[in-house]
């Protein structure tokens, strides 16, 4: 009978079989022997399986435990209060444990023994070290014991230092509501008494004139919006963390005056030319002569000269009388008398700015009744060139926000509407007024009607001149300071839309390497602030070449267009060399590394306006409440938090 390994192995064991024989017929007889070598290999194979499952579960757990560590440091982080202490307080330690726990529950892939631990640095920083116990599963069968795994976090601020210059738009149009849309709002014009205003001597007690705002008005949403910013920033920095702010409110011009002015008057020219007029003899008849014989020099001699001898006469005549002598050995002289009328010719006329750059008080010689005129703060631009497209490597001296002054074509002129006339398409013109008031100014209360003062209250109510709020240089402004510059009674709508004016003074003020570096220097032993404008506007960029504004009289300076005159003072030409010098302006602030916001108000979002700000950096606010919500965006854009280690 045949008998099976088995029962042959059992035999040998009880040694009833021969032992040698049975080894030699086991090594030969390899029945069965399949299954025990594959029980020897699932050891190895379970153990690599074991090691592949609890090795990504030791992946996961840690993956999870930083990612709570690092919520933890950051709500610990913005919770922090600022102190000499070296313990984190108690509220940031509370809220970096609750951020840690909602981020990491115990139990998680089977953990257990979790702890976390906030700290406070040396930096006034918060760190955070994180733990985890892991169980083993199949590689816990081998005998492998549970894992702890530490991470470790800490958590700052990204923004330290932060500069960041607000430009907006405070034109007339601010005045409506967004409902308006672009029809505007009719909203009547009316005069105040501008503020005493700290560093501008010519500025306080003048008038000037604003759109009445109807209720709820744009620049009323615009105002709460930078309060909102300013809150919304301060409660999210640190308290260590140094903030500047500067305005600029800009129109057809730029109130920076005063602001050039308090880092050198040399930076503003002593004489300047504008249109404006000056008095004039006219021949008002026919010159007649008279002989007179047997007369002796000093006789005839005394007939020349002007008669009155103060000029004029009450009904603005006056006679010039010119002798000759036609026989002098008879004593014999001819007077000519050449009847004269006072006239104003209208031209191109040089003054003396030596002392109204300083905001004295000084005689306006355009006028007959002894007025004195004070410099408001706003300018004319230096010299530039008339283009549609620059060479940002090669800018002109209007558009270059670091060229040093050094003569005229690189100082700023001081605007001066007092002695500023509309003179219409020509040249020259010559206007003597009436017997009852010669020469006079014209009566017309027509805008911009020949022979009118820009200053004439019409031309000023229409916005064809405008001087508003003084730029706010860069410095630490506390909420009070903010509220008072928005709310100020000279925070108000006024004037036409120019991006390029408020873009050039913006990236002016805030350029790290220009004229008023020191301002954005950094502080004291640390790192270079960051720097933002914040530019918003509600309205297209809409020149006019009759109003007298940053380039003066566009009709007749033809600084930005080189048109020739016409009564249409719009003209796209112009439209299109404003925009280039827009766009010019914002590449300027961008290679000095300033990071620009827009913010089209009830505005859509020109191409000029996108391609100005900073990629992803461009709103659309329909209202007063999206305006807030955008400055609320950007202000939390500015203070990113964000986990350092």
């Amino acid at each position: 009978m045949r008998t099976t390994v088995l029962e042959r192995f059992q035999r040998y064991l009880s040694g009833t079989l021969p032992r040698g024989g049975l080894l030699a017929r086991l090594r030969g007889n390899v029945a069965g022997n399949t299954l025990a070598m594959m029980a020897i290999a699932l050891i190895p194979l379970l153990f690599i399986a074991g090691s592949a499952v609890d090795t990504a579960r030791l992946y996961m757990v840690k993956n999870r435990l930083q990612q709570a560590c690092d919520a933890g440091a950051l709500a610990g982080r913005r919770f922090m209060v600022s102190s000499n202490s070296t313990t984190l307080d108690a509220a940031a330690t509370t809220q970096a444990n609750a951020f840690f726990s909602n981020n990491f529950k115990l139990g998680l892939f089977g953990t257990k023994a979790v702890t976390f631990t906030p700290s406070k640095t040396s930096e006034n920083q918060v760190a955070g070290t994180a733990t985890a116990t892991v169980p083993m599963t199949l590689t816990g069968m081998m005998g492998f014991r549970d894992q702890a795994l530490t991470v470790t976090c800490e958590a700052r601020y990204d923004v330290a230092d932060t500069d960041i210059m607000f430009v907006l738009d405070t034109t007339g149009s601010m005045a409506c509501l967004t409902s308006d849309g672009t029809a505007g709002c009719s909203q009547p014009v009316t005069s105040y008494i501008r503020p005493v205003t700290d560093g501008a001597p010519g500025y306080g007690g003048t008038i000037g004139y604003y759109t009445v705002e109807r209720s709820g008005s744009k620049i009323s949403g615009l105002r709460q919006a930078v309060l909102n910013f300013y809150d919304t920033l301060a409660a999210a920095v640190d308290p260590a963390t140094h903030l500047r702010y500067g305005f600029v409110t800009y129109t057809s011009t730029v109130n920076a005056g005063y602001a050039i002015k308090a880092l050198s008057p040399s930076y503003l020219v002593d004489s300047w030319t504008y249109n404006s007029r000056k008095l004039i003899d006219v021949n008002d008849g026919t010159a007649s002569s008279q002989t007179y014989t047997n007369t002796d020099h000093p006789t005839c001699d005394g007939y020349a000269g002007r008669k009155p001898a103060s000029g004029y006469t009450a009904s603005g005549t006056a006679t010039f009388n010119t002798v000759s002598w036609s026989s002098p050995n008879k004593g014999t002289c001819v007077v000519t008398s050449q009847p004269l009328k006072r006239s104003w010719s209208y031209q191109k006329v040089t003054f003396d700015t030596s002392q109204y750059k300083l905001g004295d008080a000084v005689p306006d010689l355009t006028k007959l009744d002894g007025s004195t005129s004070r410099w408001q703060g706003c300018i004319e631009e230096r010299k530039t060139t008339p283009s549609s497209s620059f060479d940002y490597s090669n800018l002109p001296p209007d558009l270059n926000p670091d060229l040093v002054p050094v003569d005229d074509d690189t100082r700023w002129r001081p605007m001066w509407p007092d002695v500023v006339y509309y003179r219409g398409n020509t040249d020259t013109s010559t206007y003597w007024g009436s017997s009852v008031n010669p020469p006079g100014d014209s009566t017309s209360t027509t805008v911009l009607g020949q022979y009118t003062a820009l200053s004439m209250s019409k031309n000023m109510e229409s916005g064809y001149v405008s001087c508003g709020k003084p730029v706010q240089r860069l410095q630490v402004m506390t909420r009070a300071d903010v509220s008072a510059y928005v709310n100020a009674t000279d925070f108000v709508p006024q004037g036409g839309t120019y991006h390029d004016t408020g873009m050039i003074w913006g990236t002016r003020l805030l350029s790290p390497s220009g004229l008023f570096a020191a301002d954005t220097a950094a502080w004291p032993g640390r790192n270079p602030p960051r720097r933002y404008i914040v530019f918003m506007t509600d309205g297209d960029m809409s020149p006019s070449k009759c109003l007298y504004g940053m380039y003066g009289i566009e009709n007749y300076d033809k600084r930005v267009t080189s048109l020739s005159y016409t009564s249409n003072c719009r003209a796209q030409t112009q439209l299109d060399n404003h925009n280039a010098r827009f766009l010019a302006a914002c590449a300027s602030a961008k290679a000095r590394n300033i990071s620009i916001f827009v913010v089209g108000f009830g505005q859509t979002l020109t191409s000029q306006l996108t391609d100005c700000a900073t990629p992803g950096q461009a709103f659309y606010a329909a209202d007063n409440a999206s305006l807030n919500a955008a400055f609320q965006t950007i202000a939390k854009r500015v203070a990113m938090l964000r986990v350092s280690k």
